[in-house]
């Protein structure tokens, strides 16, 4: 089977990619295959992320594990496969590129086809739009407990003056 995504830049212009896969590819093709899409060089840590019908970040599948070498249970862009993950009822993620600069686009399953004689994939099928020379900025939303640069204690966090501390405790 052959997925058909649609890969959208988090910016108000419209940034996007088609891009056609194999079900059975891992998660890691589909990254290279974004990253050259979108004319990334592919050599930042990227990780996919889960998502529901509301975008809400879910579990991540990393690139790399950047654990301290204790058991845990990170997922693997090279171990997992986007048909373990996709699927008709599962049909959103969202890909950070490069967490330094927090490119952040939004990947939705479009079709599932099947696959054509003759043709490669990864593919791309169609580009709209030119990809900015920097991330857009991100609006983060406060914290519950946090609100117009207060603290759960009524204090001014941008009001350093005030904050009684010490700044030579070392």
């Amino acid at each position: 089977m052959i997925y058909k995504f649609r890969i959208i830049l988090d910016a108000e212009e419209d940034v996007f990619r088609d891009i056609e896969i194999e079900a059975g590819d891992s998660m890691e093709v589909f990254h290279n295959a974004i990253t050259q899409a979108f004319g990334f060089e592919g050599s930042e840590m990227a990780s996919f992320y889960l998502s529901d019908e509301e975008w809400n970040q879910g579990e991540e599948i990393a690139l790399f594990d950047m654990g301290d070498g204790r058991d845990t249970d990170i997922r693997l862009m090279a171990e997992t496969s986007l048909d373990d993950v996709m699927d008709q009822e599962n049909t959103r993620a969202i890909y950070v590129y490069d967490f330094l600069s927090m490119w952040t686009f939004f990947v939705e399953l479009a079709d599932i086809a099947e696959k054509e004689d003759g043709r490669t994939y990864p593919n791309l099928l169609f580009a709209h739009g030119q990809l900015p020379e920097f991330p857009p900025e991100k609006q983060f939303e406060a914290e519950e407990g946090m609100s117009d640069g207060f603290d759960d204690f009524g204090l001014d966090i941008d009001d350093y003056e005030n904050l009684d501390f010490d700044e030579n405790w070392n």
